[in-house]
């Protein structure tokens, strides 16, 4: 597999782009601004998206992406996966004919360019050779991490997430974790706030750290913009033997 980096900040400004992930030419995971700079060749391919949840720096480019790829005569739609509850917040908030064109009936409610599939915390969805696997984890909204699995090895997205009970287990359990993608959105000294907005610091992200079992490629994603140094450094002090890096625009992992 290849993943493609197409944003990772917590926000934009200076460059910065919001989350969106290319897996090979199809399949993205969450929609954030990241996905505007793609050439339009690249966006015709997109057929699948996973969302990890409904904020709007995951969801942001999903409305205009489905304007681009619509079709008349549509003959493979675009599916959106995600919770129940991220799925009616999309549907309710976005794709709603006010905000934006309802595409799950356009252009007709029998051959719609839109399609939704509820994809809950333990379901699998394969696509091709790739298994997209759901991972219920702790943020202030229903939120879903995901890990993706070939034959050659399984790369995970934690998500947006706090301190949690629930993604170390699926990750421990992963029999060739080869890249770990994860949040860390605040810095240290902004603890209390990254507690409400359920984020990750570097101390509660690096104590969490030590309950994993493999020792795979950590990319760390999701900083606010003009904080990326200062959290990577506490991250790296804080964790100096782990394989730590930090995910940027354009950055290519494969597994």
């Amino acid at each position: 597999m290849r993943i493609r980096v197409l944003g990772c900040s917590g926000g934009i400004g200076a460059g910065a782009r919001t989350t969106a992930l290319l897996v090979d030419n199809d399949v993205l995971i969450d929609a954030g601004t990241g996905i505007g700079d793609l050439a339009l060749e690249d966006i015709d391919s997109i057929r699948h998206v996973f969302l990890t949840h409904a904020h709007l720096d995951h969801v942001a480019g999903l409305p205009m992406l489905a304007d681009r790829i619509f079709e008349e005569n549509v003959d493979t739609p675009l599916t959106v996966y995600a919770r129940e509850e991220t799925l009616r917040a999309v549907q309710d908030h976005l794709f709603n004919g006010i905000i934006w064109p309802d595409f799950a009936k356009l252009p007709s409610p029998e051959k719609p360019m839109l399609r939704y599939r509820v994809c809950g915390p333990g379901d699998t969805i394969s696509i091709g050779h790739r298994d997209f696997y759901a991972i219920d984890v702790m943020h202030s909204v229903p939120s879903l991490g995901y890990t993706v699995q070939n034959s050659d090895g399984v790369f995970a997205v934690s998500g947006d997430t706090k301190t949690n009970e629930t993604l170390w287990p699926v990750l421990n359990a992963c029999d060739d974790l080869r890249v770990l993608i994860i949040e860390v959105s605040f810095p240290d000294e902004m603890q209390e706030l990254a507690g409400i907005a359920g984020h990750y610091t570097p101390r509660t992200l690096t104590d969490d750290l030590k309950r994993l079992d493999h020792d795979p490629e950590i990319w760390l994603t999701g900083m606010k913009p003009g904080e990326e140094a200062r959290i990577f450094e506490q991250v790296v002090a804080a964790a100096p033997d782990k394989n730590i890096q930090m995910l940027s625009i354009g950055t290519v992992l494969t597994v």
